[in-house]
C-alpha cells in the first residue's frame, strides 16, 4: 500500500461503501455525494493498485482483494473509534445507542432518567430498522431482535415483544399501511395487499393516524397499551413476537458510562410509553 496515495479518510469512505453495499446508501451514512464516493473509490483502487469491488446495476460487490482489505480494517477502525471518541476532561461521555423506531419512542419519553441527575453522559439515538455494527463501533448499545452471534458481543435478555392492533374509539375500520422494512410491515404488506385507504413510510407516523382516528395501526404492545386514546382491535399476532435482546461489546460493557447507560435503559423499558 503506498502510504503517500491512500489516507485513512479514503479508508472510512471505503468501509462505508462495503458495508452498505451501494453508494447511495453510504452517502446517507457519510453525507457525500454518491458521485463523490464513486469517484473517491476509483482513486482508492488506484492508489493500492487493487480492484476492491466489482460494480453492477445493484450496488458495489467487494471482490476477494476488498474482503481483505475490510477484515484488516475492522480491528483498525475499532482502535482509532476508541482514541476518537474518548472525552476531554470535563466533557460527558458519548454513548451511542441504536434501537428501532418503537423502542426508541419508548426510551426518549425517559430522557431525564436515562442522562442521570445531574447528567453525567450524553446519548445520541440513532433510530434505524437495520442492525448497525457493534463490533465495529458504529453504535456502542444496540437492541436486537435475536439474540447476537458474535464472539465480541455480550447481551441481556429483555422483555418478550408482542404486535397487535390498535384503534381509536370511532375510527374507521381500515388498515394503516407501512412501507418499510421490518416484520411487521412484511407481514400487513401480505395481510392487507393493496386494499388500504392510507400508506406511511415511516412506522411512527402509523401510531400519529391511529391516535386522530385515522385507522387500525399495528403496533407493539408496550406502545399501544400505553395510549388511553387507543383500543386493541385483537389478541396479539403470534408469528411477530419475539424476544428484545441488549448488545454492547464485551470491551466496553465494564466503562463506567456504558454501564450506567444499560442499567437506565432496562430500567425506563420496564415503564409505561405515553407519547408527549
Amino acid at each position: 500500500m503506498n502510504e503517500m496515495e491512500v489516507d485513512w479518510n479514503d479508508l472510512r469512505l471505503f468501509l462505508a461503501v462495503a458495508r452498505e453495499g451501494g453508494l447511495s446508501a453510504a452517502a446517507k451514512a457519510t453525507e457525500r455525494s454518491p458521485a463523490t464516493l464513486g469517484r473517491r473509490m476509483h482513486q482508492l483502487e488506484q492508489g493500492m493498485g487493487r480492484e476492491l469491488f466489482v460494480r453492477h446495476d445493484r450496488g458495489y460487490e467487494l471482490t476477494g482483494e476488498g474482503r481483505k482489505l475490510l477484515e484488516a480494517l475492522a480491528d483498525v477502525e475499532s482502535r482509532i473509534v476508541r482514541m476518537t471518541d474518548a472525552p476531554a476532561p470535563g466533557i460527558r461521555p458519548l454513548v451511542k445507542v441504536s434501537a428501532g423506531t418503537w423502542t426508541t419512542l419508548a426510551l426518549i419519553q425517559h430522557l431525564d432518567r436515562l442522562v442521570g441527575s445531574p447528567p453525567d453522559i450524553r446519548l445520541r439515538f440513532v433510530s434505524a430498522e437495520k442492525v448497525l455494527d457493534i463490533s465495529h463501533r458504529e453504535v456502542v448499545i444496540g437492541f436486537r431482535n435475536r439474540r447476537p452471534s458474535e464472539d465480541a458481543l455480550v447481551c441481556r435478555k429483555l422483555a418478550r415483544v408482542e404486535f397487535a392492533p390498535y384503534a381509536a374509539e370511532g375510527a374507521p375500520e381500515q388498515w394503516i399501511k407501512v412501507l418499510a422494512d421490518t416484520p411487521s410491515a412484511d407481514w400487513l404488506g401480505r395481510t392487507v395487499g393493496s386494499d388500504v385507504v392510507c400508506e406511511v413510510t415511516a412506522p411512527r407516523n402509523s401510531l400519529d393516524l391511529a391516535l386522530v382516528g385515522g385507522g387500525i395501526a399495528l403496533l407493539p404492545t408496550f406502545i399501544g397499551d400505553a395510549q388511553p386514546q387507543l383500543n386493541r382491535v385483537s389478541s396479539p399476532i403470534p408469528e411477530l413476537a419475539h424476544d428484545q435482546w441488549l448488545v454492547t461489546h464485551q470491551q466496553d460493557r465494564h466503562l463506567p458510562e456504558v454501564r450506567n447507560a444499560i442499567d437506565r435503559l432496562c430500567r425506563a423499558l420496564e415503564q409505561p410509553t405515553r407519547v408527549r
